[in-house]
């Protein structure tokens, strides 16, 4: 697992994840925001299974 994802992608994934869980467990919404483990998990291992699929990162790439 290579990180695809850069910075700026991976703090709007948390924020955007933490907002959905935290609107799910004091049951505002649908059941649908427990979608946000998804983006909340993404950002903070810093790699996208999509992105892996689509050939996409937005994380600079390394210098060997």
């Amino acid at each position: 697992m290579n990180a695809n994802v850069g910075g700026i992608d991976r703090i709007l994934r948390i924020v955007a994840g933490l907002v959905l869980v935290i609107l799910a467990i004091l049951g505002i919404g649908s059941p649908w925001t427990w979608i946000g483990v998804v983006p909340l998990t993404t950002g903070l291992l810093g790699w996208c299974p999509a992105y892996t699929l689509f050939g996409l990162r937005t994380c600079p790439l390394r210098k060997a």
